[in-house]
């Protein structure tokens, strides 16, 4: 087994582990995506989660959850591919995959000190887990937004294929 693969964990394994990395004082940052097709902005925004703390947890939207959050032929990838794509990363500390629609789940277990999203939402205030999070006292932040990158819209031009590598339209 590759040693990056280490990274991924179910809930109640990476609970612990968190504890004691809260103990130590570290900071936790969690985010949470289906990572269907890995792209720049991906990696831009999970760069800039990162550098928000000393810990990054990605929360991976399963398999069934993106069927039906995006519909049918979706998920690309499986969440065990998409978990080792994530996991290869070196901003990221560990994964774990979750079934519900929103992160819940994930949040209440871990209690993050930090839930950063993507830059596609103007507020952390509209995003669906801003009371969960600050409840518990936990900080909810909006990373910087990187135009031109969406896995709908690669996605529908690979289906396409309209225009020539070199002028596409994400």
């Amino acid at each position: 087994m590759q040693k990056y693969l280490k990274k991924i964990k179910d809930l109640k394994e990476l609970k612990l582990l968190v504890e004691e990395l809260k103990k130590q004082g570290k900071v936790i940052v969690l985010t949470n995506g289906c990572f269907d097709l890995l792209h720049p902005g991906h990696i831009r925004y999970l760069a800039e989660a990162k550098h928000k703390g000393d810990i990054l947890i990605v929360a991976l939207n399963s398999d069934q959850s993106i069927n039906k959050l995006k519909g049918k032929g979706r998920p690309i990838f499986s969440q065990y591919d998409r978990a080792e794509m994530l996991s290869a990363l070196e901003m990221v500390d560990y994964i774990v995959i979750f079934e519900e629609l929103t992160p819940d789940s994930v949040i209440k277990a871990l209690k993050p000190d930090i839930h950063i999203k993507g830059g596609d939402y103007k507020s952390a205030e509209e995003l669906p887990e801003y009371s969960l999070v600050t409840q518990y006292g936990g900080e909810v932040k909006i990373a910087s937004f990187h135009p031109g990158y969406s896995t709908s819209k690669i996605i529908n031009w690979i289906k396409n294929e309209t225009v020539s590598y070199s002028h596409r339209p994400w």
